[in-house]
């Protein structure tokens, strides 16, 4: 069965990355790209997004589609990167999910 795991970043996430130096934010990188190499026989295509704040919206529930700049809502957490996986079923996904050495928030929901 086919998942896909959108990764969500808080801003207290975010503060505590930009606070990091140099190595301590390459040993946090490592860890996710380990984690990725760990579960590369399941992931199907994963990406990174660029910030919130480089979104383009466009609203299609009127007559007249309004474009506007920046994501959907405002919040403070955001979708920063997803992987599509491919899993025997939801309890093997949640395992996958709960190693997740990054972002505070995996937000897990099946493909059509």
């Amino acid at each position: 069965m086919k998942y896909v795991l959108m990764f969500v970043e808080t801003e207290e996430f975010a503060a505590a990355l930009a606070a990091m130096d140099d190595d301590e934010r390459k040993k946090s990188y490592d860890r996710v790209m380990q984690w990725f190499a760990d579960h590369q026989d399941k992931i199907l295509h994963h990406t990174h997004l660029m910030p919130a704040d480089t979104a383009t919206t466009i609203r299609v529930d009127r007559d007249d589609p309004l474009v506007t700049d920046g994501p959907f809502v405002e919040g403070k957490e955001v979708v920063s990167g997803f992987a599509e996986i491919d899993v025997a079923d939801l309890d093997e996904a949640l395992r996958v999910a709960r190693t997740w050495p990054a972002c505070p928030l995996v937000e897990i929901r099946p493909v059509a």
